[in-house]
């Protein structure tokens, strides 16, 4: 492999919780929190690190589930599901975004990371993303299917970065008219961008689900480096 990785602590407070870094081939490159989803920062989720740091970013994923189990690495289907969607329902997203903006400002810090930072977050993720957006603590934002991000609109007016959407049209958790109230409280404003993908479904950029769609997740995956290029 050409890339680095290793664990690493980020303060917050008086304690301390971990992130999964990886680092591009030559060492140095813009900073990327990848944000996961309710199924903790599990092999997938390193992949997709890994990926960000093969395409040249200094790239970590936050544990964000640390307050209630750290570490945890869940499977997508049965009883590990069940454990995200509890682990889900004792995560307070505005403390778990306050994570993302510390882990943001861990990258900056980084003598490895050279530029800007962003954030690209999958479900429960892609609403964090929004939400660090929202409160200043990023340079750019991704969100992939971000789950809830309808019921947050109060703060759409603060992003003010640019934010990238990709949404699913036969998504079972985030109907279009949920995407619509989303794209609504953007209309009239140049920062943000909207993909929806045909036939995919909630989960298509992750290749170990069912719900994985290659087509859609190409696509999504060079929309994302066209818009880091560009904002980072």
């Amino acid at each position: 492999m050409s890339v680095s990785t290793r664990w690493i602590d980020i303060p917050a407070g008086n304690d301390s919780f971990g992130g999964y870094l990886a680092l591009p081939k030559g060492g140095k490159g813009p900073g990327i929190v990848i944000v996961q989803e309710i199924f903790g920062v599990n092999g997938h989720i390193r992949d997709v690190v890994e990926q960000y740091a093969l395409d040249g970013y200094v790239a970590i994923a936050p544990d964000v589930f640390w307050r209630t189990q750290p570490r945890v690495e869940l499977d997508y289907v049965g009883a590990d599901r069940d454990k995200g969607i509890e682990l889900l329902q004792k995560t307070d997203p505005k403390l778990a975004a306050q994570d993302i903006a510390a882990t943001a400002a861990v990258l900056r810090k980084l003598p490895e990371c050279t530029g800007k930072v962003a954030a690209i977050g999958y479900c429960f993720g892609g609403r964090l993303a929004y939400l660090a957006a929202a409160e200043g603590a990023l340079d750019a934002a991704v969100s992939y299917y971000g789950g809830g991000i309808q019921n947050a609109l109060d703060v759409a007016g603060k992003v003010t970065v640019p934010i990238q959407f990709h949404y699913a049209e036969l998504d079972h958790a985030i109907p279009l008219d949920a995407v619509d109230q989303v794209k609504a409280s953007f209309a009239g404003r140049n920062n943000a961008e909207f993909h929806l993908y045909p036939k995919a479904e909630h989960g298509f950029n992750c290749s170990v689900r069912a719900s994985y769609n290659q087509h859609a997740s190409a696509l999504a995956h060079g929309r994302t480096l066209a818009f880091l290029a560009e904002h980072l």
